[in-house]
């Protein structure tokens, strides 16, 4: 269960008064195109609020809907958002992206043109003093073999390389198709399923008997949980930004979930507490 996992643990020490932001599920580009594009320029909003105090951004997974890299060619649209990255990076804000199950197809565009490090897989990382364990959470954990198997052929290099020459205008069109049948696109979110059946939950659980780990960090469910593992260790997911707009912060010293709106609103974005 846990061979996803990336050794040795990596270290990043968070300047004074510094915090580490975590983020997923934006899904730029998901249909229809006016949402998406004001999801974005919310987006680029909130990553201008937080840059004067982030020592570290982490993008925990399908950040875009689609995402496919030809070696010569760079999808439309996210421009805004991309240049706020590289304005961060530039900036010396270290971004760490991981890939999720809507955009596995990055490769070398985001590190190269924007300044992050991308990550396929799930990490430990030490920040401070703390242990996390940070990646998008599909895929992890018991059961779900199906996706798991459908996982790994979009891993495939074989499969990629065939599907690289198929000329790009085919596959955004196949793309958009998709997210135009996605139920996010008609607002429909996940539910809470237990603390005894959300695969995070069992993951960490079972990563828990065998190493020291202060928090887990997912995306993918687009649930945002705060929940005590065992007194100690504790799992955030991230949520989404297609209506709930959360996000987890770590201060040095505690890590908190909260959301880029009004806090009156808070009670009503199914933030799971435990």
């Amino acid at each position: 269960m846990t061979k996803q996992i990336i050794q040795p643990v990596r270290r990043l020490v968070l300047p004074e008064t510094k915090k580490a932001y975590f983020a997923s599920d934006f899904h730029l580009g998901l249909y229809p195109y006016d949402k998406s594009t004001r999801r974005e320029k919310i987006i680029v909003q909130w990553l201008d609020q937080i840059k004067a105090d982030a020592g570290a951004l982490f993008l925990c997974g399908d950040i875009f809907d689609y995402w496919y890299e030809y070696k010569k060619v760079a999808a439309r649209g996210f421009v805004r958002f991309l240049g706020k990255l590289c304005e961060l990076t530039d900036s010396g804000i270290p971004v760490y992206f991981f890939t999720g199950n809507h955009d596995v197809w990055v490769f070398d565009y985001l590190p190269k043109e924007i300044g992050v490090e991308v990550f396929y897989n799930p990490i430990e990382i030490q920040i401070n003093d703390r242990v996390f364990v940070v990646g998008h959470g599909d895929g992890i954990g018991p059961g779900d073999n199906g996706y798991k198997f459908l996982r790994g052929m979009f891993h495939s290099k074989f499969l990629q390389f065939w599907f690289s020459m198929i000329h790009p205008n085919i596959t955004y069109a196949l793309g958009h198709v998709w997210s135009k049948h996605s139920r996010y696109s008609k607002g429909i979110t996940d539910t809470f399923h237990g603390i005894d059946k959300e695969f995070n939950i069992l993951f960490a659980k079972e990563y828990l008997t065998q190493k020291h780990v202060d928090y887990f960090v997912f995306g993918h469910r687009h649930v945002p949980m705060d929940i005590d593992l065992n007194g100690h260790a504790r799992l955030f997911n991230t949520g989404e930004w297609i209506s709930a707009r959360t996000y987890a912060v770590f201060d040095g010293e505690s890590m908190e979930l909260l959301s880029f709106r009004d806090k009156s609103e808070w009670d009503s974005l199914g933030i799971v507490r435990m």
